[in-house]
């Protein structure tokens, strides 16, 4: 969760030649501007450096006409055949958020209002008229004629919502926090061809806290143990947790904020909306005994980590650090216009503190570096709750809806008392690869939530917890801050099926079909994402799910699944070739196994249970023979490998000691997540488990076979299995270092021909 500029090196920062005009107007030394602290001067300043005019820029479009070089330099990398067919005209006076698409076969003009917008209109002209996909992840464009299609009549299109926000807070752990600048800019190419106008920038979010906390009180060196590995920082920006998975050295804290300046402009380049985290009060421990005045509320416990503390933000400390904070903040990354916080995240302790005042200080402090600056808050749990708005300006704060497709009977206006809100989905959790979403809740509250009397619907918000999966879901989602009507589930489908391909075709269709049927139409109550897989879960006979937090059962007949894989083994060969046809039939053949677990469980302890070894070991044999196949037909796409995961940490080590630490940083978060405590008393274990090759073959497949090595011993020896320390193994685990392809090997189609043979037909209807 993709840039011209080349990949940031692991030993030293970016040299300034390697990057954009854009950037190259830097400064360094001395503290950022504005900066206020306490005490002495500031720390000796080998930082990295501001971007050009980075203060000129807000994330807002401007009302002039504006460059189309970047949007034009992403049409480039999206459609490099065709991009010359398009012409892209800046059109301000078009209104916010507009564009018009109009041309003769192989000369589409697009107007739109700014050069996000224009990526839109290219996104509507794919979809509506060539035919073709690029989706996250796949796409048909290998498809498409040599000379583009005509356009039979002008269309003009307006954004129904003024925000249509991407990204949770934790999609820089779950999807890949040692990606390169390539797959950032991949990532928000994606977004603006699909609309997208506001995103979180978390990449390099720590280098702030690093600069201005020296001034408080903190050395270096303190600091760095304190920031945890890029692994886990999501969850230290919401004050979760500390240290984990680091140290962190200055020169990759240095890189990762290089990193997220260069995303930042990126974004502004194209008209749209850095969203940068904001400061809120997260402190190291002992910051009130270094820093007179101050008054700070220790957190707690968050699944077995020691929360980090909580500065009041009513203290006159909190206005100096926040000051210093959005300084160094604005060297690195400019200035925006909307920033990301949740306080007292996920049962954060207020203590004696005012929780109103406190939200009231918290904006004061966002104003005053960056005057009307919108606050983004997360609607989650019992959050933000009526303490909070109480003692903030509304109008200055969106509500980005966690909750909307998940739960029944709600009414946002009434909870948040008119604040205005996005409507969001969390249809992932942990970067788990399952299928599916509800997209019939979308489709079904969307529209009357926008019409209601007092509606305070004021966007989209595209929130799962890693981004790269489920592409129907990304792209019906976020059709529909674009659709005037109401968009009926089973016609969009249909036309996702023809176009994803490249083509109409009866098979295709019957697919997807059977899809929409089955995983992308479960239902609102109490989940938004659906099962995960008994192959990836910790051995048990009765082994629900894999991730505590997960599903327990089958959200949707798990036949519809095996059906669309025999419907897509069966598309016209000449559909074949595309990316997106590859991807998508990897996942289903990869769910129709997943899927199969759940069938096959019951029927290895039912053996168990009645003392049958020949049959106990018939059926473990086919579970570790379908493990087997599914770690192949996995293997064969680049998005499903373990290898790509590792080998980006390990890029990021200047020597081998360092490699090795950030490989754990990323090994632990699929697996142990974090200590033992985490692990077990938090049931934080197997959170992020995803079926990728490697992952499958080298912890899942061998946790089994240990596993059923003790029930058959047992079964031989009439005695009780002995008992596995499952954390230990999954430590071991996390600690190593072997390697892995990070290429894909094998052919999609013969791999999933074969699922298809191993697995029963399911029944029809």
């Amino acid at each position: 969760m993709p840039r011209s500029g080349r990949r940031l090196p692991a030993t030293r920062p970016v040299a300034l030649a390697a990057l954009p005009a854009a950037l190259l107007a830097v400064i360094c030394a001395g503290p950022a501007p504005g900066a206020t602290a306490p005490g002495a001067g500031s720390p000796a300043r080998a930082d990295v450096r501001p971007l050009a005019g980075a203060h000129a820029h807000t994330g807002a479009p401007s009302a002039a006409t504006f460059d189309t070089a970047p949007a034009r330099a992403a049409l480039e990398r999206l459609l490099p055949r065709h991009a010359g067919q398009f012409t892209l005209v800046p059109d301000p006076a078009a209104g916010a958020d507009t564009f018009t698409v109009s041309g003769t076969a192989g000369a589409v003009t697009v107007r739109g209002s700014t050069g996000a917008t224009l990526l839109t209109g290219v996104g509507w002209y794919l979809q509506h008229v060539a035919g073709a996909d690029i989706g996250w992840p796949g796409d048909s464009i290998g498809m498409l004629p040599a000379r583009l299609p005509a356009v039979p009549a002008p269309v003009t299109r307006s954004a129904q919502v003024p925000h249509r926000y991407a990204l949770n807070d934790t999609d820089d752990g779950y999807s890949g926090p040692y990606r390169t600048f390539e797959e950032h800019q991949r990532q928000i190419d994606l977004l603006a061809l699909h609309g997208i106008n506001e995103v979180f920038v978390q990449v390099g979010a720590e280098y702030p806290y690093y600069r201005a906390l020296q001034r408080f009180g903190y050395s270096a060196e303190e600091l760095r143990q304190w920031i945890p590995g890029p692994g886990h920082q999501s969850w230290w920006l919401l004050q979760n947790l500390s240290g984990f998975g680091g140290p962190v050295t200055e020169r990759l804290m240095r890189e990762r904020a290089e990193l997220g300046g260069r995303i930042a402009e990126q974004l502004r380049g194209l008209g749209m909306t850095p969203v940068l985290p904001g400061y809120f009060g997260t402190v190291p421990a002992g910051f009130a005994a270094r820093n007179a005045g101050a008054a700070t509320v220790a957190q707690g416990d968050w699944a077995g980590f020691d929360r980090p503390d909580w500065l009041d933000p009513a203290s006159p400390v909190f206005t100096k650090l926040a000051a210093a904070y959005y300084a160094e903040q604005r060297a690195v990354f400019g200035d925006s216009s909307m920033y990301r916080m949740s306080p007292l995240h996920e049962g954060g302790r207020t203590g004696s503190v005012d929780v109103g005042a406190a939200a009231g200080a918290i904006q004061g402090a966002l104003h005053a570096a960056h005057p009307g600056a919108l606050w983004a808050v997360l609607g989650w749990q019992d959050d933000p709750t009526a303490e909070l708005l109480a003692g903030v300006d509304t109008s200055k704060l969106l509500i980005l809806d966690g909750l909307s497709d998940r739960y029944n009977r709600l009414d946002r206006e009434t909870r948040w008392g008119g604040a205005p809100y996005a409507m969001g989905t969390i249809y992932n959790f942990g970067g788990h690869t399952t299928i599916g979403a509800n997209t019939s809740v979308w489709l079904e509250r969307f529209g009357p939530w926008r019409a209601k009397n007092n509606s305070a619907l004021a966007g989209i918000a595209y929130l799962p917890e890693a981004t790269g999966t489920n592409p129907a879901a990304f792209d019906l989602f976020t059709d529909l801050a674009w659709d005037a009507g109401p968009i009926d589930q089973r016609t969009w489908f249909a036309g996702f099926a023809a176009r994803r391909y490249g083509r109409p075709d009866a098979e295709a269709a019957a697919a997807w079909e059977e899809l929409r049927k089955g995983p992308y139409s479960t239902s609102s109550g109490l989940w938004s994402e659906s099962q995960d897989s008994l192959f990836s879960a910790r051995p048990s006979l009765a082994a629900v799910g894999a991730a505590y937090w997960s599903p327990k059962s089958m959200r949707y007949p798990a036949g519809s699944v095996r059906r669309a894989l025999d419907h897509l083994l069966r598309v016209d060969p000449a559909l074949r070739r595309s990316s997106a046809y590859r991807f998508d039939l990897v996942d289903t053949a990869r769910q129709a196994l997943a899927n199969h677990s759940r069938v096959l469980l019951p029927k290895i302890k039912a053996a168990y249970e009645a003392k049958d070894l020949a049959r106990f070991r018939t059926l473990t044999a086919e579970w570790q023979d379908g493990m087997r196949l599914l770690d192949q037909v996995t293997g064969s796409d680049p998005n499903l490998l373990l290898g790509t995961w590792l080998s980006r940490a390990r890029s990021h080590g200047a020597d081998r000691a360092e490699q090795d630490r950030y490989e754990y940083d990323a090994r632990s978060l699929l697996s142990v997540w974090g200590r033992r405590s985490t692990s077990e008393g938090g049931f934080l274990h197997d959170y992020a488990n995803r079926e990728w090759s490697g992952l499958i073959s080298e912890l899942y497949a061998r946790r089994w076979t240990a596993y059923f090595a003790t029930l058959d011993e047992a079964l031989v020896g009439g005695a009780a299995p002995r008992e596995i320390d499952w954390h230990a193994f999954e430590e071991e685990w996390a600690g190593r270092t072997t390697r892995h392809p990070d290429r894909p090997g094998g052919d999609p189609y013969r791999l999933a021909t074969a699922v298809a043979a191993a697995l029963p037909a399911a029944a029809t209807g």
